[in-house]
């Protein structure tokens, strides 16, 4: 449940922080007051677009949190997602959800204080909160919606998961069979390509690290008589000397023997002695060295046009296929798989087409056990809607949920002996049927409902779907709309009665509504120096008579009477008891009296 709200820099909302009830909470005041912009908030802490323009005129940045209380249901849904994310449940029952929208369009989501992503966010916020506000009676009007709902209700999601993801391997298998059966033409040229690439690449033959290799040699050919010159005369000075001085092997072994001699009067130059016979054995060694190197030096124009050929055409290959040797090898390796596809496509046909087969037969016998979870809570749905309806002064409409499926003999799936199209959704094309008036016809919902049996329909479905899901807190924005004040109350009992699995939260203009309230929250509009503010205050029971005498009309005795009768009635029918008759407004579509409601004596 959401046990805390709080509000910044909202919109004309300055500062607000808010704690609900766990069970009915309604929120009321006049209209303009700030109603929905609260429902807004909540909304947007769920995930919703972060619009800059909900920043309150001259500040920086708006930031809505919520705490959230979690049912057990809840805690092992939501728990295995937030510990792959990193985040902590320093409370196991207790989760905060952060958004921040900054003037400048860029917004932050943070759970427990750690940065997410915008889709992970709306991810645990889904689990969290549901809202109905006025414009989902909308989807009621979208028949292609009403699948969503039936499997909703049937709990079928998971089956819907699975069945999707073997319409997305049939998708795949379906689209390399279509690029299998292309023009033939575009085949063999492709073909053609393919071959040249793969032959031009063999005929090079890299090798990784030939390169640097390469470019070694180049440098050694291109310096040979450089080369030659220097090693010859360093060798000269180490190992040869000339006519004017003694080479360096010469002159250290002179050292070392006049070292030797005084090593014999003054031992302390053994050491030394030592030194200089390594440092001759040294040298001598390098001047052989260098005179090895000479003798290796090769000065031939020929190789090294060679090496320089063959560095060109290592080049034109990374130029053509991929930049590095590496990718060149790999690029090869990719076109060969793809030829061999090609120039295998037949056996490849066959191959792919018992796939297809395979997956026809194992997204029918999905799709055939969704379809008959669906029938069976199809009648269930249709049944419960038709006694909302009755309650919701409907008494002679009629609703059913009609599934249809259409043949597909060439591309469906196999649903026993026949073959019927499919999607991710399986077979079925679901739609809601209703008739509004004893004695008429079954026909589309989106045809037949007004504006108000719509919004009707929709509290009627809220209801049902509400009992099966698990979500903890529903939030109804104003979903009374187009109702009166008789079937205000009934609307009222039922989303009590919701309450009893779910924290409710009811924005409503009702008054008989709001009498159902365990908690009653009053949002007012004000002005400080220049600047309006919205404000919401928790009503004590006198607060509430002269709210709901108000919402009614009146600050008359007669309209506080009436208030007060409303409240006893809501508590009469909570505590399970008889309700004493209350005086209500009438709804202009209500034709007579129903449920002990009597005529307005407003």
């Amino acid at each position: 449940m959401l046990a805390e709200l709080r509000i910044q820099n909202f919109a004309i909302i300055d500062r607000l922080e808010l704690h609900l009830a766990p069970h009915f909470n309604v929120i009321t005041g006049e209209t303009g007051a700030g109603k929905s912009i609260i429902i807004d908030a909540v909304d947007m802490l769920l995930g919703s677009r972060a619009d800059p323009d909900f920043v309150r005129a001259g500040a920086d940045r708006a930031i809505v949190e919520g705490v959230f209380k979690m049912p057990v249901a809840v805690q092992n849904e939501l728990k295995p997602l937030l510990e792959a994310e990193g985040i902590e449940l320093t409370t196991p029952d207790e989760v905060l959800l952060t958004r921040e929208i900054r003037v400048n369009g860029r917004s932050l989501s943070r759970i427990n204080g750690t940065s997410v992503s915008l889709q992970f966010f709306r991810e645990v916020g889904d689990h969290l909160v549901d809202i109905h506000g006025q414009s989902e009676h909308l989807s009621l009007l979208k028949s292609k919606e009403h699948i969503y709902m039936l499997d909703r209700y049937a709990n079928l999601f998971d089956q819907r998961r699975t069945l999707a993801e073997q319409v997305r391997k049939i998708n795949e298998v379906r689209a390399e069979i279509d690029n299998l059966l292309q023009d033939e033409a575009a085949i063999a040229r492709r073909i053609d390509m393919l071959g040249y690439q793969i032959e031009e690449i063999r005929a090079t033959a890299p090798q990784i690290g030939e390169e640097e290799t390469l470019r070694e040699e180049r440098t050694r050919l291109s310096n040979a008589e450089q080369l030659a010159s220097l090693t010859q005369e360093a060798q000269a000075l180490l190992f040869e000397g000339s006519e004017e001085n003694s080479s360096a092997v010469d002159l250290l072994g002179q050292a070392a023997l006049l070292l030797a001699k005084l090593a014999r009067i003054e031992p302390s130059f053994e050491e030394s002695h030592a030194l200089a016979e390594s440092l001759s054995a040294q040298t001598e060694e390098l001047a052989r060295t260098l005179r090895d190197y000479r003798e290796r030096i090769e000065y031939s124009p020929s190789r090294l046009n060679e090496v320089e050929e063959r560095l060109e055409a290592l080049s034109r290959l990374k130029r053509k296929y991929g930049g590095t040797i590496e990718a060149v090898l790999a690029y090869r390796e990719k076109i060969q798989k793809e030829l061999t596809d090609i120039t295998h496509s037949e056996e490849r046909l066959i191959e792919l087409r018992a796939q297809e087969e395979v997956l026809l037969h194992k997204i029918g016998e999905i799709a055939a056990a969704v379809s008959a979870i669906r029938r069976k809570f199809a009648a269930a749905l249709g049944g419960n809607i038709e006694k909302e309806l009755q309650e919701l002064r409907m008494g002679g409409a009629r609703f059913q949920v009609a599934i249809t499926q259409t043949e597909a003999p060439d591309s469906g799936c196999y649903v026993g002996e026949r073959r019927l199209a499919f999607d991710t959704t399986g077979v079925d094309h679901v739609e809601f049927m209703m008739a509004a008036n004893t004695g008429e016809p079954l026909r589309p919902m989106v045809k037949v409902a007004s504006g108000g049996e719509t919004a009707r329909i929709m509290l009627s479905l809220k209801g049902v779907l509400s009992r099966a899901d698990q979500t903890p807190t529903l939030i109804f924005d104003e979903i009374d709309q187009g109702i009166g004040g008789r079937v205000g109350v009934t609307v009222g009992k039922k989303l009590w009665s919701l309450s009893e699995s779910h924290q409710v939260l009811c924005v409503t203009h009702l008054a008989q509504l709001a009498g159902f309230g365990d908690s009653h929250f009053k949002v007012a509009k004000s002005l400080k120096g220049d600047r309006t503010l919205t404000t919401i205050t928790p009503l004590n029971e006198t607060q509430r008579v002269d709210e709901i005498a108000e919402m009614l009309g009146s600050e008359s005795h007669s309209a506080r009477q009436n208030a007060q009768e409303i409240l006893e009635y809501a508590q009469n029918i909570k505590r399970g008891e008889h309700p004493v008759p209350i005086s209500v407004a009438s709804d202009g579509d209500d034709k007579k009296e129903d449920h002990g409601v009597q005529p307005a004596l407003l």
